[in-house]
Order: structure tokens, then C-alpha cells, then sequence
């Protein structure tokens, strides 16, 4: 996940963005990236950014999972260590969801954040 995060950084900075966008799509992509291992049966993911339009990105994360299951949904408890994650991208971004990747086969998440 320490690569997504370089990476995102890497593309925001040269874009000069505002900090806070910055910094709530790095969390996002590492949030996204981090399901995309534990909840596939794999380790490989792609990672995407796009600049919509002045201050509005479109993150991606594409895994290879091929079952069709989706991600998993979980309401955690209060005492949960984990599971927050989904909750975070719903919270953080202005719209999110789940489609078949065009590039893996697998799944593909994206969520939109604007400043």
C-alpha cells in the first residue's frame, strides 16, 4: 500500500492540488488498495487517478478478482479493530461504487472527491 500512497502523492503534488483533497485521496486510495488484497484471492492491484475537471479527481483501484463477489459489506462493531474502510471512501467522497474492470477482469472501485 506504501507504493499507492507514493504514487498518488507523487501525481497530486505535480498537479498541485489543495492539501486537504491531497490528503483525503491518498487515505482513500490506500483504504481501496488495502481491500483489494485482503478481500481478493490475490496480492496484484492497479491504481488509477484522474483529474475530472479544476479540483475534482476520480480515483480507481482494479483488482483481478474474477469470482463476481464484490466487496464485502460489514457493519463493525464498537470494538472492532478493522471494517471501517468502505465507511471511510462513503464518508470522505462525493460518490463511489463497484464495476467489472476493463483492464483486470476483476473489480474496480472508484470514488470521486472534489475540494
Amino acid at each position: 500500500m506504501s507504493i499507492a500512497r507514493r504514487s498518488m502523492t507523487m501525481w497530486l503534488t505535480a498537479w498541485r492540488l489543495p492539501g486537504e483533497l491531497c490528503a483525503d485521496a491518498v487515505l482513500l486510495v490506500s483504504e481501496l488498495a488495502t481491500n483489494a488484497v485482503r478481500h481478493t484471492l490475490g496480492s496484484r492491484f492497479l491504481c488509477g487517478v484522474g483529474l475530472v475537471t479544476e479540483g475534482c479527481l476520480r480515483l480507481e483501484v482494479h483488482d483481478h478478482d474474477r469470482t463476481g463477489r464484490g466487496l464485502p459489506r460489514c457493519e463493525p462493531g464498537p470494538d472492532d479493530e478493522g471494517g471501517r474502510g468502505l465507511l471511510l471512501v462513503e464518508q470522505l467522497s462525493q460518490s463511489w461504487g463497484v464495476d467489472r474492470s476493463t483492464l483486470t477482469g476483476g473489480n474496480a472501485v472508484w470514488a470521486t472527491l472534489a475540494d
